[in-house]
């Protein structure tokens, strides 16, 4: 028996203080097909993060419909917060589940971008599997100078001009980064008092595969809920596994004469990422595994929620 298609898209949005804003494009992603698993708000990053699954047709039109959602809704130039961001929409990346190869979400994730600027007039970026160039692969590439910079960067220079619609950015939504990857999880964790946001970027810098750190890892050192934080990504946890990235992340913070106090888990993980058992997972206070892994949110989604 064939295993049910099944993608997952985890578009991040650049908002995290108004929930009645969140709330609306959440709504917007109400399709047929398409199950929620999980939204989350962040005021310091000022962003949120939504986890849809369901049928790969309806899964696309959800996210479409919530970036056109986050266009009418967001002002880029009237928003601030910590982490970098090119969009109303920032990120819309889309993930196989089952059922579906990554050849087959890499062109659903082009059909969206493509979408996106026909429907709503936002210049879309493909990246990761999605990418046509090799230049925007990784996501901090098509970043780089965030909204403010990106959209004079595109009148001087040809090669940031988006893929699909522009050149120009979006006067209010900037732009979106449409991609394909795989499974990805955002954990992040917070020093001991006394730590500053020195300690927190010294560390991440240590520890990021750009640096010359772990394989499959992004770090970013930042202040977040008045405390130093680092901020990870881990793009391949069977590559380099969370107890692995915990494990290094507490040694070089006890090199800088810190240590982790706590943790928190951005969007969901898969099955295979968690075992109730390791460090990673203790110090995240009041974890519920039955609310934070995929799996099981699919045999359990959340409800819509209610409009207001």
């Amino acid at each position: 028996m064939s295993s049910p298609r099944i993608l997952e898209c985890v578009p991040n949005f650049s908002e995290g203080v108004d929930p009645d804003v969140v709330r609306q494009i959440v709504n917007a992603m109400r399709v047929d097909g398409v199950h929620l698993l999980d939204y989350s708000l962040d005021r310091d990053h000022h962003r949120s993060v939504i986890t849809i699954a369901g049928d790969p047709g309806p899964v696309v039109e959800a996210a479409i419909r919530a970036v056109g959602k986050a266009a009418q809704l967001i002002d880029l130039t009237q928003q601030t917060g910590v982490h970098p961001r090119i969009g109303a929409a920032d990120v819309v990346p889309f993930v196989p589940v089952s059922g579906i190869t990554p050849m087959e979400v890499a062109i659903l994730a082009r059909q969206a971008g493509l979408q996106l600027w026909r429907r709503f007039g936002i210049p879309v970026y493909f990246y990761g599997g999605a990418a046509l160039r090799p230049d925007r692969v990784q996501l901090e590439d098509v970043r780089r100078g965030q909204f403010e910079g990106l959209r004079e960067a595109v009148l001087k220079d040809s090669s940031r001009r988006p893929d699909v619609g522009g050149p120009e950015l979006h006067s209010t939504a900037g732009a979106s980064a449409v991609g394909a990857r795989s499974f990805l999880i955002a954990y992040n964790v917070y020093l001991a008092p006394g730590a500053d946001i020195s300690h927190a970027r010294a560390i991440a810098r240590e520890v990021r595969a750009s640096s010359g750190g772990m394989q499959g890892v992004k770090a970013l050192g930042l202040i977040a809920n008045a405390r130093p934080q680092v901020s990870m990504n881990i793009t391949d946890f069977r590559l380099t596994p969370m107890p692995s990235v915990f494990a290094n992340v507490e040694r070089v913070a006890r090199e800088h004469n810190t240590r982790i106090v706590e943790g928190e888990l951005i969007g969901l993980i898969p099955e295979d990422a968690y075992n109730a058992d390791e460090a990673w997972v203790k110090v995240i206070p009041n974890f519920d595994p039955d609310e934070k892994i995929l799996e099981r949110k699919l045999r359990n989604p959340l409800a819509w929620p209610e409009d207001q």
